[in-house]
């Protein structure tokens, strides 16, 4: 077991969680941009500022025997500029891998992005750990430079380097497109996807934890790439329906063909929105199982959809 685990992001949606689940099994820094209103909870908490290529981890990275790197410029819909992304994704954490090297950290886990493989793949070729990268907009090519400069750093030895690239990150309190689909679906508004047969992989907030704490241990070689993922898949449709029952809400689905879908997203400029709803991607993760020993759990991945259309529910209440 290794002593402190350094986490970056400690505010965002993934960090949050790993700080509190570690926080119970050993020491943690848990790293913010800015002071938290409320301390973290079983963890030493320590602000580093912006990040990027010139942020100072030298008083969180003391006595600290692994990082676990969550902070990034999250994935926005044409409101970052490329430069932006690679600032703060690429050159911040490159920079935090040279100093963790220099303080004589074990093991470095990156928390990636499947966009590095790219936007689409069919169940019966799922992204696999060998296949080139082809990550299609500004915030994909930043995590793969990313990766690149973390290559770079395990070549120079002193620093193992476990790269995990997970598809959509799904849990209560989720936000972008799954809170604005959630937002649809609670107000009952009928959606055009009834024909779809699509299916993508996702993995629940929970199974993500599990493993990257999986990831800190295992004694597998380095550097080690990952895709990971629940057991099952979920269509459009299906998803769309799950919620609608948790929110108690009947799902209204009319059939439009896919390619009609895509023109109309084509001529409104929302291609990628539209991609996401209606293309499929599914990853093998039978990588990590094998060498690692993690494997999601289907009622763990079950329970927190529902956990999560609830909380949306419970939310919109509050607000009134």
């Amino acid at each position: 077991m290794p002593g402190t685990v350094v986490v970056s992001g400690a505010s965002g949606f993934v960090g949050a969680a790993l700080v509190q689940k570690l926080g119970a099994l050993r020491a943690v820094h848990a790293c913010f941009r800015s002071a938290p209103a409320v301390p973290p909870d079983g963890a030493e908490g320590m602000v580093v500022g912006d990040l990027d290529g010139s942020t100072d981890w030298r008083q969180a990275l003391r006595g600290a025997d692994a990082v676990v790197h969550t902070a990034a410029h999250a994935h926005q819909l044409g409101a970052t500029s490329e430069a932006d992304y690679r600032r703060v994704n690429a050159e911040g954490t490159v920079n935090l891998a040279r100093q963790a090297a220099e303080a004589g950290v074990r093991r470095f886990v990156f928390v990636s992005s499947v966009k590095v493989n790219g936007e689409s793949a069919p169940p019966d070729r799922p992204y696999r750990e060998a296949d080139e990268p082809a990550p299609e907009d500004a915030y994909g090519r930043s995590k793969l430079a990313a990766e690149q400069g973390l290559a770079e750093v395990a070549r120079q030895g002193g620093l193992e380097i476990v790269v995990l690239r997970p598809p959509l990150v799904y849990g209560p309190g989720a936000k972008g497109n799954l809170a604005r689909l959630m937002g649809i679906v609670a107000r009952g508004i009928p959606l055009p996807f009834g024909a779809l047969r699509n299916r993508r992989s996702m993995v629940s907030l929970g199974n993500l934890c599990d493993a990257i704490i999986a990831s800190l241990d295992f004694p597998a070689p380095t550097p080690r790439t990952y895709l990971l993922a629940d057991g099952e898949d979920l269509s459009t449709p299906d998803l769309v329906r799950r919620l609608a029952r948790v929110m108690e809400r009947r799902a209204i689905l009319f059939p439009v063909p896919a390619a009609a879908l895509r023109l109309a997203g084509a001529l409104v400029g929302r291609s990628g929105e539209v991609e996401r709803l209606t293309g499929s991607l599914c990853v093998d993760a039978g990588l990590i199982t094998r060498e690692t020993g993690w494997a999601p759990s289907n009622d763990r991945a079950a329970a927190e959809l529902d956990a999560m259309a609830a909380a949306f529910v419970s939310s919109r209440m509050r607000m009134g």
